[in-house]
């Protein structure tokens, strides 16, 4: 729904659906491992052994427990409160800003700090993950400003759209040691061209659009566009999970994630 002008589909009629939760855990746990990979110095650990060394050293010298951490997402929606899920069991503090506060049940149950804006959030954090959609509201939004509030040696994780991060100065934060790893799954352009900054900055952790694209996750995709496209035809109601607009405004997953007029093409 992030490559549709929604506000176009809502002035024409349009039911704009997407197959909703399909690769929510595949991108939750997508991010549990890029935190993990990044504090713990996982990736160049490992470049260690295919180079045929044994730098124990060098290793750990950039190593850490995750336990005790504070952990923070932009967005807990059903991404952001799945990662959150997955993180509690780490004995982390875990922090989250959102423009719906969760019910108090879930605060309670996962022990939340709620923070109206990123900007109160992100401070407080040795851990940011964001999990947010892309619209004018998000868009640069860590940039210079903000990623210089960060805690000197913190970690950022976007697995959401690359725009919502800038891209130089991501790369100046990480040269700078304002930010300790970058791990992103997210792009622009897409495909990346081969000088893409991001390709070699230091302290890193990319990959190329997978999180999402498991096979599990695969095999959920084509039965929940198989419903989408049956309950269309037989004229039954599509599955409210589902709907990002209903021909009316915006509806289910898309009544969450957006607001009319910051909804537009974000391709």
């Amino acid at each position: 729904s992030d490559h549709v002008d929604l506000d176009a589909a809502i002035a024409r009629g349009i039911t704009v659906a997407e197959v909703t939760f399909s690769n929510s855990v595949s991108v939750a746990e997508h991010v549990v491992m890029m935190i993990l990979s990044l504090v713990r110095n996982y990736l160049p650990s490992h470049q260690v052994v295919l180079e045929g060394g044994w730098r124990i050293a060098d290793c750990v010298e950039r190593a850490y427990d995750l336990e005790g951490m504070q952990v923070g997402t932009v967005a807990a929606g059903r991404i952001g409160l799945a990662v959150l899920r997955r993180l509690a069991p780490f004995d982390v503090a875990l922090h989250y800003t959102d423009r719906h506060r969760l019910p108090r049940e879930v605060e309670e149950e996962l022990k939340l700090t709620f923070h109206p804006t990123a900007a109160e959030m992100v401070p407080q954090c040795d851990v940011v993950t964001v999990n947010a959609p892309l619209h004018p509201e998000t868009e640069g939004l860590f940039g210079e400003e903000l990623l210089g509030t960060m805690k000197r040696g913190a970690y950022l994780i976007n697995t959401a759209r690359a725009r919502i991060a800038d891209r130089d100065a991501v790369v100046r934060a990480l040269r700078s040691g304002r930010l300790a790893g970058y791990a992103g799954d997210v792009w622009f352009p897409q495909p990346a061209p081969a000088d893409h900054p991001w390709r070699s900055m230091p302290h890193q952790g990319m990959t190329p659009h997978i999180s999402g694209s498991t096979l599990s996750a695969q095999a959920r995709y084509a039965a929940g566009t198989r419903e989408i496209l049956e309950s269309w035809f037989d004229e039954r109601p599509i599955r409210e999970e589902y709907l990002i607009t209903d021909g009316t405004g915006l509806a289910g997953a898309g009544a969450h994630a957006y607001s009319v007029e910051n909804s537009g093409d974000d391709a």
